[in-house]
């Protein structure tokens, strides 16, 4: 649930910050547009982007799914034009139409450049965000299990809190200051930009469009590899964007900068100021729980958890023999053979009376990460699925590849010559 969580944080946190300031933008300019033009429309268009954006993004995913398309050349394509929207959208937001001599047109551009800009940036982030349940199933998950809905909600919950974070910026750049705003919006836009010209750069350097020059290698290395230091640039923006107004809603409540000439406007002034504190201070708060997720809760979903030590068992003629009542617990138990270095694990485990579970230590999804054991469940360690305990030895999923054994004499039998053969597995 938490690793799901988080994924769904690190896919949609930039895009969704972004989105909330362009509508802020754009609620900006349409106050001004109508004062000076009767116009506007800004926000209408960015929503028409937007939808465009997560309709060409659904599609893409479906597509990702059922065929084989060719994803880099396509995620170029979309990340170049998120780099030319941004390089046209910025310069109108800083000049404004009450600067500009031809007002109808700049209103005009700045719809088209916001709606492709905020299509582009829907376009880049949601077919990740469509394809993480696809992670579920591919585990061998039903969709009416527990397991898949605790890890659906989590997924949920990680859309959620950007979604929160980019309603708060959008209210934050509404009544922030001018300036303030217009910094933030185009420091983070050129940081988003910065990574994504990596990206692109780096699919055409592979295709040999681009030069492979050095000072290129060098920036796309640095990029690429340096993608968290871009999101958390852009969280440490959005949160100087909210205590600004946090802190000009809390200076307004001081010092009583607005007279009002009724009580009845007194009072609509006072509450909008509240209004103001709370949108700022909720902001702030959710902007430090995505902070928090991308660090220390990834850090902790991320640590690696030790496998238990192989437990004692007996060889004798090619044969390994485990008495049958050391394994009648239940409980996961480990054994290793060495085959000339390589060491071949595989676990045990009582399913019923008259079962058992018998594996390798590895998977044909995963590796030979190996399994563990948390409270009475067995889990992968790498994809974190719960193993089902009564499919444990048969193949399918993420279950443990099966191991043929026999008993006899109250013993189980597992022969040498079968773990040689999947020695490979584990090397």
């Amino acid at each position: 649930m938490i690793r799901y969580f988080i994924a769904a944080v690190e896919y949609a946190l930039t895009a969704s910050m972004l989105t909330g300031l362009c509508y802020g933008a754009a609620r900006r300019i349409d106050i001004e547009i109508e004062i000076e033009v009767r116009g506007g429309g800004a926000r209408r268009s960015l929503t028409f982007g937007i939808l465009a954006g997560t309709l060409f993004a659904l599609t893409l995913a479906i597509l990702r799914r059922t065929t084989a398309i060719n994803r880099g050349m396509v995620a170029t394509a979309v990340l170049c034009l998120s780099i030319i929207a941004a390089l046209c959208f910025i310069p109108l937001l800083w000049r404004g139409p009450s600067r500009c001599r031809f007002p109808l047109l700049w209103n005009r551009l700045f719809q088209w450049a916001g709606a492709v800009f905020a299509g582009s940036i829907a376009a880049s982030a949601m077919p990740s965000l469509f394809l993480l349940p696809s992670e579920f199933m591919l585990a061998g998950q039903s969709v009416f299990s527990t397991e898949f809905l605790l890890k659906s909600g989590g997924a949920l919950a990680g859309v959620a809190l950007p979604a929160l974070i980019g309603l708060g910026l959008f209210h934050a750049a509404r009544r922030g200051r001018d300036f303030v705003f217009r910094l933030v919006f185009t420091l983070m836009a050129a940081c988003n930009a910065v990574h994504q010209a990596a990206l692109a750069a780096q699919f055409l350097m592979a295709r040999r469009i681009l030069p492979l020059t050095r000072w290129l290698f060098r920036f796309v290395m640095n990029a690429v590899n340096r993608e968290a230091v871009f999101r958390y640039a852009g969280i440490a923006l959005a949160l100087i964007l909210a205590l600004a107004l946090l802190a000009d809603a809390l200076l307004e409540t001081a010092r009583q900068r607005e007279p009002a000439r009724n009580p009845a406007e007194g009072r609509k002034i006072r509450a909008r100021r509240r209004r103001d504190v709370r949108r700022g201070v909720s902001a702030a708060a959710a902007l430090a729980l995505a902070l928090a997720s991308l660090t220390a809760l990834k850090a902790w979903d991320t640590r690696e958890i030790p496998l238990s030590p192989a437990e004692p068992m007996d060889v004798s003629g090619g044969e390994i023999s485990i008495p049958l009542e050391r394994i009648a617990d239940g409980r996961l138990h480990r054994f290793a053979w060495d085959a000339r270095g390589v060491e071949v694990r595989f676990i045990v485990i009582k399913k019923s009376a008259a079962a058992y579970g018998v594996g390798l230590d590895a998977c044909d999804i995963c590796g030979s990460t190996g399994y563990y054991e948390r409270r009475d469940e067995v889990i992968c360690r790498l994809c974190d699925v719960v193993m089902n305990k009564s499919t444990i030895g048969f193949k399918g999923g993420c279950n443990p590849v099966p191991l043929a054994y026999t008993v006899r004499r109250g013993a189980m039998i597992v022969l040498i010559a079968d773990l040689e053969r999947e020695k490979s597995r584990f090397q």
